[in-house]
C-alpha cells in the first residue's frame, strides 16, 4: 500500500506494535477530549488564498533561535523511542539530520544524549523534566550541553503525570531490555512494575512537584543553552515565561496527555502570540498532521510547529525511512498549500490569509 499521507501510518503502527506500546504512544489523558480537539480545532480554519501571484520558486527556509533549518516543521520530544523500533533515536536523528530540521531528544530517552550526538551532525534540542535530586538535572543538562545539544526544552506541565487510563488497564512500564538511557549510571534508568502504570509511579517517585518560576531562572544559572518553556497555554504564562527569562514559548498540551478539556494547542496559539508581542519567538506542538495545519499555524502567529506522533508511528512501521517519508510528505503538503495561497516566503504568510470560526460574530440567543 502506498503511503500517501502521515496519518496512514497509525493503523500499521497498531498492527505491528504490542497492544501496551502502541496504546501508550496513541493515547491521551482521561476522556480524551483534548485528544481530538487537538485534530478537529484545525478543521474549523479555513483559508483566505490569494490569487494570480508568481509562485514559481516559494522558499520554506528559516531560523530557529540562530539556527537556519530547511522548514519550519521539527520534531518534538517523545519518550522511549525504542519501544517503536530497535533503532529508536538514531533513526529519529538521522531522519532530521537529512531533513534539514531539528530533533528535540526527550529526557526519558532509550538513547543517551551522547548516543544521539554520536550519529553525526544535526541540530537538537534536549527536553527536559525537573527530578527532585537537582544534581541529576545539572549533571543532565551538562551532558546535553557537551553533547552540541542547542537549546533546553523545559516541560512546564507535568508536576505529575496525566491520568492516562490505557496505561492503567496495560499495567504500562518500559519493557525489560530497555532503559531510560539518560539516567542509567544514576539508577534512575529503570522502572518498576506498579499495579496502576508504571510511568506514574516512576513520576510520583522522581519528579519535583514544587517546580516553579524561580527554577527557570535556577536553570539559567546552571545552562548558557537558551531555554524554551513547553507547555504554555495562556496569555499570562507566557507573560511570565519571557519575564522568567524564556527564549522562546513550545505552546503544548503535552499531546493531550496531561489535563484533559484544555483547548486545542492551534486555539490557545493566538493568545500566547499577542502576550509574546513578538519578543520570542512561539511555537506550537500537537495535532499537526497535513502542510495545511502548519500553514495555518504560522498564520495564527507561530515561528514553526513540532510533531510528535506521526514521528513514532512512521518510526513503527518503516524506520527512518518512514520518519524521513513523513518530514517530506508534510514539507511537500506545507509548499503547496503556499504555494496555492499565493505565499512565496514564511513572512508571506499572514492572519489575513485565514479565517477561523470564532472570527465570526455570532448572535446572541434570545432568552
Amino acid at each position: 500500500m502506498e503511503i500517501t499521507n502521515v496519518m496512514e501510518y497509525e493503523p500499521i503502527a497498531k498492527q505491528k506494535l504490542p497492544k501496551m506500546v502502541f496504546d501508550y504512544y496513541a493515547s491521551g489523558a482521561e476522556d480524551q477530549w483534548t485528544l481530538q480537539e487537538n485534530r478537529n480545532a484545525f478543521s474549523r480554519i479555513l483559508f483566505r488564498p490569494r490569487i494570480l501571484i508568481d509562485v514559481s520558486k516559494i522558499d520554506m527556509t528559516t531560523t530557529v533561535l540562530g539556527f537556519k533549518i530547511s522548514m519550519p516543521i521539527m520534531i518534538a520530544p517523545t519518550a522511549m523511542q525504542k519501544m517503536a523500533h530497535p533503532e529508536g533515536e538514531y533513526a529519529t536523528a538521522r531522519a532530521a539530520s537529512a531533513a534539514g530540521t531539528i530533533m528535540t531528544l526527550s529526557s526519558w530517552a532509550t538513547s543517551s544524549v551522547e548516543e544521539v550526538a554520536s550519529t553525526g551532525p544535526g541540530i537538537r534540542f534536549f527536553q527536559l523534566y525537573v527530578y527532585k535530586d537537582r544534581n541529576v538535572v545539572a549533571q543532565l543538562v551538562r551532558r546535553a550541553e557537551r553533547a552540541g545539544f542547542k537549546a533546553i526544552a523545559l516541560t512546564v506541565d507535568t508536576p505529575r503525570l496525566g491520568r492516562r487510563e490505557a496505561d492503567i488497564k496495560n499495567r504500562f512500564t518500559l519493557p525489560p531490555f530497555l532503559t531510560l538511557k539518560n539516567f542509567e549510571g544514576l539508577d534512575l534508568g529503570k522502572m518498576d512494575g506498579s499495579d496502576d502504570s508504571g510511568l506514574a509511579s516512576y513520576v510520583a517517585g522522581q519528579i519535583d512537584r514544587s517546580l516553579s518560576w524561580k527554577d527557570v531562572k535556577w536553570l539559567q544559572t546552571i545552562t548558557t543553552l537558551p531555554i524554551l518553556v513547553k507547555g504554555v497555554l495562556t496569555a499570562e504564562d507566557a507573560r511570565l515565561s519571557i519575564q522568567a527569562g524564556a527564549a522562546g514559548i513550545i505552546v503544548s498540551n503535552h499531546g493531550a496527555r496531561q489535563l484533559d478539556y484544555v483547548p486545542a494547542t492551534i486555539m490557545a496559539l493566538e493568545e500566547v502570540v499577542k502576550a509574546a508581542q513578538g519578543r520570542v519567538p512561539v511555537f506550537l506542538d500537537g495535532g499537526v498532521r497535513r502542510g495545511t495545519d502548519v500553514f495555518k499555524a504560522l498564520a495564527l502567529g507561530a515561528s514553526g510547529i513540532f510533531i510528535g506522533r506521526p514521528v513514532v508511528f512512521s518510526l513503527a512501521a518503516e524506520g527512518e525511512a518512514g520518519i524521513r517519508k513523513v518530514l517530506q510528505m508534510l514539507r511537500d503538503e506545507f509548499e503547496l498549500t503556499m504555494a496555492l495561497s499565493g505565499c512565496r516566503s514564511l513572512k508571506e504568510i499572514t492572519r489575513d490569509h485565514i479565517v477561523a470560526d470564532w472570527d465570526i460574530p455570532r448572535p446572541i440567543p434570545r432568552l
